[in-house]
């Protein structure tokens, strides 16, 4: 596996310098990733999915759009599956992290499992290392969809495409997928 530096400066000779704040937000990933995600090609996809989520910034983001653009997820039928219950939900549960969570439900779910109140504090989701831990739990123990990392890529085998599942259906998927294999080049 490649250090940190060597990471670093493959993906900056493929993607030009990086700025200091993501070679920052870049620093604090690859570790804990490499760590908690021991198999390249899960390490790779980890990293390429917050690349998508996160628009090239490797920082935890908030979803971009006004209140009017998110109260489509104050109505039917989404309102439902994401939880959200409140005039203006769709607006206060935006997608905030590393993986974009959305709704009051997932924020209900997240503040349960890691002792924190999200409800009350939405932009709490921005904080590196809760956003960290949340997008690590929703991967491992398919928090976001049922779906798992593992379903997809063991060390036997590899589905990019289809691991976009465990977050978002398979928006993106082929994007993503050839993010993860240029990623997993630069990590083996």
């Amino acid at each position: 596996m490649q250090t940190l530096t060597d990471f670093l400066g493959a993906y900056a000779k493929r993607h030009g310098p990086l700025q200091d704040w993501q070679r920052e937000g870049l620093t604090f990933l690859y570790e804990r990733v490499l760590r908690d995600f021991p198999i390249v090609p899960q390490a790779a996809y980890v990293l390429a999915t917050i690349r998508w989520e996160c628009a090239d910034r490797w920082q935890p983001i908030t979803e971009i759009g006004n209140v009017a653009y998110f109260s489509k997820y104050d109505a039917e039928p989404i309102a439902p599956r994401l939880g959200n219950t409140q005039p203006g939900d769709g607006y206060r549960y935006r997608g905030r992290g590393f993986v974009q969570i959305t709704g009051r439900a997932n924020y209900q779910k997240f503040s349960d499992r890691l002792g924190v109140d999200l409800i009350e504090a939405p932009s709490r989701a921005l904080d590196r290392l809760l956003s960290y831990e949340i997008m690590r739990l929703g991967m491992t123990e398919g928090l976001f969809t049922g779906k798992k990392l593992v379903d997809y890529i063991t060390a036997e085998a590899t589905d990019y495409v289809n691991a976009r599942r465990v977050i978002n259906g398979v928006d993106q998927a082929h994007k993503i997928a050839e993010y993860a294999s240029e990623i997993e080049g630069m990590i083996a």
